[in-house]
């Protein structure tokens, strides 16, 4: 695999941002030292990362080609909802990343599992052990990691044939009519903006079924339930309703209220069927305090 290269434009919303804050935003995977010394090393075409931007200013990233990584365990305080001898359910704090990447070798959740459970399953290879699928960093809650390739295959056929639960709490922007609706729309790279997602004809189906649980003035809390599971799914079909999630910069506006960094969504319901004893498993997980202390902010309103 060779360099990458990335364009995009500067919108409205990001003029006035740094160009490192705007990054950071839509690298969400990468830390703020690895982008700025890709701004260092001349990967960027705005050579200062506290340049402010102009809307309509082009930026062009390059990417150098990727290392192999192999992750390595880590003492990653971890909140443990089920564990037996084939998988492990976790309750992902906000701002954790999943597992390696470039800009993010460690420190991510895998590294926290290797340490934990001493040993993952192998099917994704040394970067990503046990991860059957994900949630994005600044989203909290529920997901199942494999330790057996036996598990892992299970999980995985799960994953595909859409029988796994996975319902998240998430507050939107403005009001909704309906009290519950669905989203049917396909997902892929958003051919303007090669780091954001967005509906496009030839990207894959993802269908996102919603309903309200609490009206505000001016935003709305739902649960939202995956059939599928694109990449930042919930963020994408919300935000095509013209109701982006609150704290979602990449998506909704680039300034967020309530000094928010990071979507308000939480993966509070994980469901599916054990590999090995085919026994049906739930697992809840409530919302975390800054969740909830926004909640109350908004109640206020």
């Amino acid at each position: 695999m060779s360099e990458e290269i990335i364009k995009f434009i500067i919108s409205e919303d990001q003029e006035g941002q740094r160009i490192d804050s705007v990054l950071s935003s839509l690298m969400e995977d990468c830390s703020r030292s690895f982008i700025q010394r890709l701004i260092e090393k001349g990967n960027v075409n705005v050579k200062k990362k506290n340049e402010k931007l102009k809307a309509g200013q082009e930026v062009i990233i390059t990417l150098p080609e990727p290392k192999p990584i192999v992750a390595q365990p880590e003492d990653i305080p971890l909140d443990i909802v089920y564990e037996d001898d084939d998988l492990v359910v976790v309750n992902k704090q906000k701002g954790l990343v999943v597992h390696p990447g470039a800009g993010n070798e460690s420190g991510t959740l895998v590294n926290g599992l290797l340490y934990h459970c001493k040993s993952l399953s192998s099917i994704n290879g040394s970067q990503r052990p046990g991860i059957v699928h994900r949630i994005d960093k600044d989203t909290s809650g529920l997901l199942v990691c494999a330790k057996t390739d036996l598990a892992h295959t299970g999980l995985s056929k799960q994953l595909e044939e859409h029988s796994m639960t996975r319902r998240y709490k998430g507050v939107c922007y403005f009001g909704f009519n309906e009290d519950e609706g669905t989203v049917d729309a396909p997902i892929g790279r958003d051919p303007k903006n090669r780091l954001r997602m967005a509906i496009v004809k030839d990207g894959r189906r993802a269908v996102t079924h919603y309903k309200v649980l609490e009206r505000y003035n001016g935003f709305t809390l739902i649960e939202a339930r995956l059939e599928t599971g694109r990449t930042h799914q919930i963020r994408v079909h919300m935000s095509s309703k013209n109701r982006p999630l609150l704290g979602d910069s990449v998506y909704g506006p680039a300034k967020q209220p309530f000094g928010l960094e990071g979507q308000m969504l939480h993966a509070g319901v994980l469901g599916f069927v054990h590999p090995r004893s085919g026994q049906y498993m739930e697992f809840t997980a409530n919302a975390p305090e800054d969740f909830n202390a926004v909640l109350d902010k908004l109640r206020k309103l």
